[in-house]
């Protein structure tokens, strides 16, 4: 069984930018929400994954993700996320032996540029790059789907 042990900041600044390995384009969808549990389709290169994640218990979860038939992935994505699509750039970036993930979202969620790193344990000490803002880690505010629900509830009020 996977475990995901990640923390996830807002970046403040350009400073990751000149530091990015490689980058890929990601389109997220929400099949399934229920007490902490979700079930997330990504389509990206050609390639779609299914991915299931437990509840967090501090800084961890059980993370399961499987590879599905690319086809399957494109329908499962376009007619069975009742939550939407979120695209994204994810910018993988080195920094202190440790590599990080930036998404920088587009279309609903446009300007919003989160940093996540995956740690061996949730002890692990890690250097904070000088361009790594605020930590929103488990902070329901900061999950793509309530962020995505905030926006459209402001686009429907003003």
């Amino acid at each position: 069984m996977a475990k995901e042990i990640e923390r996830k900041f807002l970046v403040t600044g350009e400073g990751w930018r000149d530091r990015v390995m490689r980058k890929v384009h990601l389109r997220d969808g929400i099949l399934a929400f229920a007490g902490g549990r979700k079930v997330r389709i990504r389509f990206y290169d050609g390639r779609a994954t299914l991915t299931v994640k437990g509840p967090r218990i501090g800084i961890s979860r059980d993370e399961f993700e499987y590879d599905i038939p690319g086809e399957d992935g494109l329908v499962l994505l376009e007619q069975h996320c009742g939550g939407g699509i979120q695209e994204k750039t994810r910018h993988h970036v080195l920094h202190g032996g440790f590599e990080w993930t930036v998404d920088e979202y587009h279309g609903l969620l446009a300007g919003v540029v989160m940093a996540e790193i995956e740690l061996p344990s949730e002890e692990a000490e890690f250097p904070h790059p000088p361009w790594l803002g605020r930590e929103v880690t488990g902070l329901p505010e900061y999950r793509q789907a309530n962020m995505a629900e905030a926006r459209r509830q402001r686009g429907n009020t003003g």
